[in-house]
């Protein structure tokens, strides 16, 4: 994992992502039979045996419907899921007039390696955070935080933007857009058959009952709901192995790229803890080159953390971690300071002198005279030592 070299774990993380995204693409399946048996359940006088049964011709004849119903889902949110996102972040794309010094350094990044220079938008925001989007080269872009540029320097912003980079190049970000909308789709079966259940299921009953039927109901709802939460479970598990397991390779394509491993380790201890983005879903944290919402311990954590992180780039690509960063002062403030100096004469600022003078000759005299040239302190200084 030293550099982005290591093809042969590009490619493996790509083949697994792809049989991970095929087996949630069937969860939707599960999603359906569970449906399909709380329907029967609640509607049909049998044993178990017999409402599996009947689920599984259900499940049949609405596969090609639920197939169709979830390409369409698909290819809408191919189209469309960038302008979700901009939506839920504010984000906006920017021109090199807009951003010099941003668009500078990604094109030069760009130029360097031959990629095709993605789409460059910036968002609103006190977070220090920056994610990657899109399904195709036409679409991508790399979003960036306000804060971001104004607290990070700009051999740690080419990092950041390195980083990015690899998602793409390694197709990590069309792989994590998918997951997402597959995900959705997965969600949404699940509440529908949920609202199904608990709004409106025991009107299909019509007050109908005996020991046979409601034991066989009973153990065949029991049996939906299982699969339900099973395909939920398993469909947000997969959606944390498809981010996880790339922030490593990532990480390590934004070194091979800039050739500064010690830029990516400050650049992320900048933005430990300080990423997180108010008012957007989790989907979006998911992309970002940090994301700080935690599960229970790291089962649940999008990313790994900051320290492992920073420790393989240590131990593979020979950076020095400094240890937890603060902030530098943002440039409001020093332009803020600025505004405050009193003007300057025809020779330039004279406030610089004076107090250079009063700070390497702190005790000399207030009444000292100075010409039109500036002050003349020193040569007053050297004829008294004299």
């Amino acid at each position: 994992m030293a550099a982005y070299g290591l093809y042969s774990h590009i490619q493996s993380n790509r083949r697994r992502s792809i049989a991970l995204l095929i087996g949630l693409f069937f969860l939707i399946y599960v999603l359906v039979y569970a449906g399909a048996l709380t329907a029967e359940a609640l509607s049909v006088d049998a044993d178990v045996n017999t409402l599996m049964q009947l689920a599984w011709n259900d499940l049949v004849h609405a596969a090609p419907w639920a197939t169709i119903g979830t390409a369409l889902w698909v290819v809408i949110a191919y189209y469309f899921h960038q302008n979700m996102i901009d939506a839920l972040t504010g984000g906006r794309e920017v021109t090199r007039a807009e951003e010099p010094r941003l668009y500078n350094i990604l094109e030069n990044l760009c130029i360097s390696r031959g990629i095709t220079m993605p789409k460059l938008k910036v968002m609103e925001s006190d977070a220090l955070n920056a994610f990657a989007t899109g399904m195709s080269p036409k679409q991508y872009s790399i979003t960036v935080t306000t804060a971001l540029i104004n607290r990070l320097n700009d051999a740690e912003i080419e990092a950041v933007l390195g980083h990015e980079l690899t998602h793409i190049r390694n197709g990590d970000v069309r792989m994590m857009v998918i997951a997402v909308i597959i995900a959705g789709v997965v969600s949404f079966f699940a509440e529908l058959v949920f609202r199904l259940w608990f709004y409106n299921g025991f009107s299909f009953r019509g007050g109908r009952s005996d020991d046979r039927r409601g034991g066989g109901a009973a153990i065949a709802i029991l049996i939906a709901v299982g699969l339900l939460a099973v395909a939920y479970f398993l469909s947000f598990v997969i959606r944390l192995a498809l981010s996880r397991s790339r922030e490593f390779l990532a990480d390590a394509g934004s070194v091979e790229l800039t050739k500064n491993p010690d830029a990516m380790i400050s650049a992320l201890r900048k933005i430990e803890g300080r990423g997180e983005l108010p008012g957007t879903t989790s989907a979006v944290m998911e992309m970002c080159i940090d994301n700080p919402r935690q599960g229970f311990g790291e089962l649940f954590d999008t990313h790994p953390s900051v320290d492992s992180r920073v420790a393989a780039l240590v131990k593979f690509a020979g950076g020095h971690d400094p240890g937890p960063l603060a902030l530098p002062p943002q440039p409001s403030d020093a332009d803020d300071q600025s505004d405050q100096a009193p003007p300057s004469g025809p020779w330039g600022p004279a406030v610089d002198e004076s107090s250079e003078g009063k700070s390497a000759s702190p005790d000399q005299s207030s009444d000292s005279s100075s010409g039109p040239w500036g002050p003349h302190t020193g040569a007053t200084s050297q004829s008294g030592h004299n």
